[in-house]
């Protein structure tokens, strides 16, 4: 039959084959084009369709293991203000400031170069810069300047305020718009840390509790500028070159502030300083990424809100703190809100 007597002119009848696995479907779709060209305009094409991705399950071994990585993580964390406070007992707030940084610098640098990391992309400089400002620099120093006043467990109330706070600033940044429970929820935690903090105060905020609240404000920014750029980056990248993008302030800031706060080194304060510098500053970050990255975001989050309340415990184990009634219920109320907006958010 000659191509002008088809009754289906310049058309091609396509018949699909079964698909019986991903080599024969490739194989198919790459010879059907050449020889519906060959054939003319009524050529019977068979092509395959695309097989279905397979989707596989996170094995149970792996998840575990991701859920202990983030634990040892969230549990780094907390250890944070009592280790602070060890530390304050032989060096002044500048010190212990500065010399964690610059230590944990020293650790990223080597790390960096055992692994040979390149050097981060120019576009990703700003955001370390907001990142160094944030978590390197300003959050440990406001809350070290909170605890020369301030009980371990009275900031620990205050910070616990800092998933919410992050939480508004990522709205901002990333132009989301949470649900108004979302909101509710926010302001309520808020609202309950804001009258904690003026009840353990005798009726007005303290300097203290001050440097804690513009502690939340840099840290949730640098918080959230480390989780845009964790897309682009591992996450212990991120920290390590913030840390050695602050090296220009902080060595030198170590260096003025032996001179002008000579240390009275002991035990508490060596093993205070080491653990900020080691735990909580760089190998905490670490062992936190690596969790988070097994099992989700979602779940390693829900770990941290245990956080505040374990940071209660250690001040009473390690600092031998009496806990008033109202830190533990509010730690709580703050846990409860930051459910609800977890929640409200998913």
């Amino acid at each position: 039959m000659r191509d002008h007597d088809s009754a289906t002119p310049g058309s091609t009848i396509a018949v699909n084959a079964p698909a019986t696995g991903p080599a024969e479907a490739r194989l198919a779709a790459e010879t059907a084009q050449p020889a519906a060209e060959a054939a003319g305009p009524t050529a019977i094409a068979t092509a395959a369709p695309r097989p279905s991705p397979v989707v596989h399950a996170p094995a149970p071994r792996a998840a575990a293991r991701g859920t202990l990585l983030a634990a040892l993580g969230v549990a780094s964390f907390s250890l944070t203000f009592p280790a602070t406070a060890w530390a304050l007992e032989g060096m002044g707030a500048w010190t212990v400031v500065t010399l964690r940084s610059v230590l944990a610098a020293a650790v990223a640098g080597i790390c960096m170069l055992v692994l040979r990391v390149r050097l981060p992309d120019r576009r990703h400089w700003a955001g370390l810069a907001v990142v160094a400002a944030g978590v390197v620099l300003g959050f440990p120093l406001l809350t070290t300047l909170a605890l020369e006043t301030s009980t371990t467990s009275h900031a620990a109330v205050v910070v616990g305020l800092l998933p919410l706070t992050t939480a508004a600033f990522s709205a901002v940044r990333t132009g989301a718009r949470p649900s108004r429970t979302f909101w509710t929820a926010a302001l309520a935690g808020a609202a309950v840390v804001i009258g904690f903090a003026v009840q353990q105060s005798g009726g007005a905020l303290s300097t203290g509790d001050l440097c804690l609240f513009a502690a939340l404000l840099v840290c949730a920014a640098g918080y959230t500028e480390g989780g845009r750029l964790a897309r682009h980056l591992p996450g212990w990248q991120v920290i390590g070159w913030a840390l050695l993008l602050a090296l220009p302030v902080t060595v030198p800031g170590a260096a003025l502030a032996l001179v002008a706060e000579p240390p009275h080194l002991t035990a508490h304060a060596v093993a205070g300083l080491l653990w900020l510098a080691l735990g909580s500053q760089f190998l905490g970050l670490v062992v936190w990424y690596r969790g988070m990255a097994a099992i989700g975001v979602s779940k390693a989050s829900q770990l941290q809100l245990a956080q505040p309340l374990l940071t209660l415990v250690w001040s009473v184990l390690l600092l031998g703190e009496q806990l008033p009634l109202a830190a533990p219920v509010a730690a709580v109320a703050v846990l409860v809100c930051i459910v609800v907006t977890q929640r409200s958010a998913s």
